[in-house]
């Protein structure tokens, strides 16, 4: 098992979470094959360190949707990030992960210290 250690000092949230979906996947290996799950682990530390750029931080907002008639939420990201700021960098990756089956499995290997 390979362990990555990024720091989030000073790193713009996107550029970051593309770095992490490209190391979990593999495809800075040599030896990259789609189809096979790496074995890798990436570790973010001082996240709460990040930088975001332009007024995402005030107007991004994130949608939750319960399945019933007005039942969609909306939170901005300073309130995220204010709960979860893992949260916010996860859902950064998880939607620049391929869409398939294998998704689920690569973002277990995303930890946060």
């Amino acid at each position: 098992m390979r362990k990555i250690e990024l720091d989030a000092t000073n790193q713009s949230l996107g550029r970051l979470a593309s770095r992490v979906a490209v190391l979990l996947r593999g495809k800075d290996q040599p030896g990259y094959t789609p189809y096979l799950l790496p074995e890798v682990q990436v570790y973010i530390m001082n996240l709460d360190k990040v930088k975001f750029t332009g007024d995402k931080f005030n107007q991004k907002k994130y949608f939750h949707y319960s399945g019933y008639h007005g039942g969609i939420k909306a939170r901005t990201l300073s309130e995220l990030w204010a709960s979860k700021p893992g949260e916010v960098l996860r859902k950064s990756v998880y939607n620049m992960l391929p869409k398939n089956k294998h998704r689920d499995k690569i973002i277990q290997n995303l930890k946060f210290k």
